[in-house]
C-alpha cells in the first residue's frame, strides 16, 4: 500500500520540488501538494488523512505551529508524523524542542536528506 505524503508549503516551488524528488526515489509514495495551512487542514477534514505531513512552519495566515496544534488537538490527526520544514534559527530551535531531528528539515535541504530523514520517519 503507498504511504500518503502531504507537502504543506505556501512557496508552490519548493512544494514542487519536493513532490518530484520523492516520486522519482520511491514510487510507493504517493504525494499531495497544498500551498497552506488551511488547505491542509480542509484536506484533513475531508478524511484525506497522510501517513506524513512536511509542514512549513513560516506560512501567511495560518503557520505551521497553527496546524501543528490543530493536529495535536484532534483524536484522527494526532498520529500523523510531521517533518517540520524552516529555515529561521528560531523556528528550527522551536522544532528541535517538540521533536527530535528527524522531525526536523532545515531550508534549503538537500533532495537526499529530505529522503532519509521520510524513510526514517515511515519506517
Amino acid at each position: 500500500m503507498k504511504k500518503k505524503i502531504m507537502v504543506v508549503d505556501d512557496e508552490p516551488d519548493v512544494a514542487y520540488t519536493a513532490k518530484s524528488n520523492l516520486e522519482l526515489f520511491n514510487t510507493e509514495y504517493e504525494i499531495t501538494c497544498v500551498y497552506s495551512g488551511k488547505d491542509c487542514i480542509k484536506l484533513l477534514q475531508d478524511n484525506q488523512i497522510p501517513d506524513l505531513i512536511l509542514l512549513d512552519i513560516m506560512m501567511p495566515e495560518m503557520d505551521g505551529w497553527e496546524v501543528f496544534d490543530k493536529l495535536q488537538k484532534n483524536p484522527s490527526w494526532r498520529n500523523i508524523q510531521i517533518i517540520f520544514v524552516t529555515g529561521t534559527d528560531d523556528a528550527k530551535e522551536n522544532a528541535k524542542v517538540i521533536l527530535n531531528d528527524d522531525h526536523f528539515l532545515e531550508k534549503p535541504y538537500k533532495p537526499l536528506e529530505l529522503r532519509e530523514k521520510i524513510s526514517r520517519v515511515l519506517s
